[in-house]
C-alpha cells in the first residue's frame, strides 16, 4: 500500500470540501477499496471517509412511507431493520459478519460491482438515491459496470426505498467471494412489478422487462416458466457460461416470485 492522508469530516459540507482535491477519494466501509490499494492496484493521496457523519447514517421511514437510508448505513443495520423485509433480507446474505458490519449501502452503490446485491434491490424498487448535489433515480443511476451517473466530489447521502407490497431477493452465490453469480430482486407495487438481475450481465445490473410484464399480469411461478433470458450480453467466465447464467437468471427469478408470494 502507498503513503496517503487520511480524513474523517463530522459533516456532509466538510466531506465535500476534502473531496475538492483532484486526489482525494471518498471512503465507506472499505470493503473494496482498501484490499485494491493493500495489493497497490489503486493509489490516493488522500482517503476522506464518510463514517463519521451522523447525518449520512440511520434508518427511517419517511412521511411519504419510502424507507430512508443515510448513504453510511452499514448492511447489518439494514439487516435488522424490518420495515423492508426483502430489503433486511438481501443485506442479512451480503458476504460475512465482518464485511456486513463493515460495508455501507452507500459505498456499495457508488461501486456498482456488477455482482453486487445492493444495485438489484435498488433498481427492482425504483429508488432514488440522494446526493450532496442533486436526486437520481436508479433508472438513470446504474450506467454499466462500475460505472454509475455520480459526477467527480459527489457522494451518496441518502437512499430512498419505496416499499413495495410484497418483494424477495435470491441469490445464487458464488463461495469463494459470496457475492452473486446471479441474483435477482423482484418487487411487487399496486402499478406493477419490476425486477432487476445482477451478476449475469457484462454492462451490469438490468431490468428484465418481459418479465416485468408477465408478471404484471399473472404474477406466479408459471408465468416467468414460458419465458427466456437473453444471453447475448451475460458475463462468461470460469465460474460460468453466458447461457449458464442466462438460465440461472430466469431460475431466480421463478424462486423469487414463489417466495414472495
Amino acid at each position: 500500500m502507498y503513503n496517503f492522508e487520511f480524513s474523517k469530516p463530522s459533516t456532509i459540507a466538510d466531506a465535500v470540501a476534502a473531496l475538492s482535491s483532484d486526489e482525494a477519494q471518498a471512503l465507506g466501509g472499505g470493503q473494496t477499496l482498501l484490499p485494491t490499494m493493500k495489493q497497490r492496484l489503486a493509489q490516493t493521496d488522500m482517503l476522506v471517509s464518510l463514517t463519521g457523519i451522523g447525518e449520512m447514517q440511520g434508518i427511517c421511514v419517511g412521511d411519504d412511507g419510502e424507507l430512508c437510508i443515510g448513504g453510511a448505513t452499514t448492511h447489518a443495520a439494514v439487516a435488522a431493520d424490518g420495515n423492508y423485509p426483502g430489503l433486511a433480507s438481501l443485506a442479512g446474505r451480503i458476504g460475512d459478519p465482518a464485511v456486513r458490519n463493515r460495508g455501507t449501502i452507500g459505498g456499495s452503490l457508488a461501486n456498482n460491482d456488477p455482482s453486487a446485491c445492493y444495485p438489484a434491490a435498488a433498481l427492482a424498487s425504483g429508488a432514488t438515491i440522494k446526493t450532496n448535489a442533486r436526486d437520481i433515480a436508479a433508472d438513470d443511476y446504474f450506467q454499466g459496470m462500475f460505472d454509475t451517473a455520480l459526477e467527480d466530489g459527489e457522494i451518496i447521502t441518502e437512499v430512498r426505498f419505496p416499499i413495495p407490497e410484497v418483494s424477495n431477493y435470491q441469490k445464487f452465490v458464488q463461495p469463494a467471494s459470496r457475492f452473486a453469480l446471479v441474483g435477482v430482486f423482484v418487487a411487487k407495487f399496486a402499478d406493477g412489478v419490476r425486477v432487476a438481475v445482477t451478476g449475469a450481465s457484462s454492462d451490469g445490473v438490468f431490468r428484465w422487462a418481459e418479465a416485468e410484464a408477465a408478471l404484471a399480469a399473472d404474477f406466479s411461478k408459471a408465468a416467468v416458466d414460458a419465458l427466456a433470458v437473453p444471453s447475448g450480453d451475460m458475463i462468461s467466465d470460469l465460474h460460468g457460461t453466458a447461457d449458464y447464467r442466462a438460465h440461472l437468471a430466469k431460475v431466480m427469478t421463478g424462486r423469487a416470485v414463489a417466495a414472495a408470494s
